[in-house]
């Protein structure tokens, strides 16, 4: 069991080494999940207003961010843009605004639908009592829009989560590069290390994704 495949995650800092790239995985996704929640929820109010041209360019937003590959997204944002526009900054933080750009563009969708799904009457109701179209949204129809989101909210995040796979190609130490770098570095002495790298990296992501859909599930329980 000496060069047994398996010994190569507890050789030296490698378990620590995943634990932690697995942290920049994570922390990548929730914080770009906090804005794109946040812009995605203007938008997709935004999206129902009564103005033709608003709606058409939130529409076409969508559908760009939509097409667009999230690898080619990430090439754009980190080698593109910077070079354009003069900008600096690390290159997580380069990340999280590619992937809150996408979930702003996903999310929209999803409040619109939730926003269209309250049923007429309320928002009849609503007006005729004297309420604002701000108040409108704000007391009768984000609240309950809210609850219907959920969610289609959580399906998001555990696409956000595995879509970080991709961060490795603009040299984020997450989960999948330290994997790669201790794979490289053991090859000689755990031929079969890879194995073990490979499978813990996919049992890690199964197991957050996996309560984030069980998360979710139950929350379409309680409906």
């Amino acid at each position: 069991m000496a060069h047994s495949g398996i010994n190569v995650l507890l050789e030296g800092s490698n378990f620590s080494r995943l634990m932690g790239g697995l942290w920049v995985s994570v922390w990548i996704a929730v914080v770009s999940l906090f804005f794109g929640l946040i812009v995605g929820t203007v938008f997709g109010v935004l999206r129902t207003t009564k103005s033709r041209v608003l709606r058409f360019i939130l529409r076409l937003y969508l559908e760009i961010f939509r097409i667009i590959p999230t690898v080619v997204l990430l090439f754009l944002v980190y080698y593109i843009l910077p070079r354009q526009l003069h900008i600096n900054m690390p290159a997580d933080w380069m990340a999280v605004l590619a992937f809150s750009l996408w979930v702003a563009a996903e999310f929209s969708d999803i409040v619109r639908g939730a926003i269209q799904s309250v049923p007429q009457h309320q928002r009849e109701s609503g007006l005729a009592i004297g309420l604002t179209r701000f108040q409108l949204f704000r007391y009768i129809l984000l609240p309950q829009a809210m609850k219907l989101e959920v969610p289609a909210a959580i399906n998001l995040a555990t696409r956000v989560v595995k879509t970080t796979s991709l961060l490795m190609i603009i040299s984020i130490m997450d989960v999948i590069n330290v994997g790669q770098q201790i794979i490289e570095a053991n090859n000689s002495t755990y031929p079969t290390g890879v194995f073990w790298v490979y499978g813990l990296i996919f049992f890690l992501y199964f197991i957050v994704d996996y309560l984030l859909s069980l998360w979710a599930r139950k929350l379409t329980a309680r409906q």
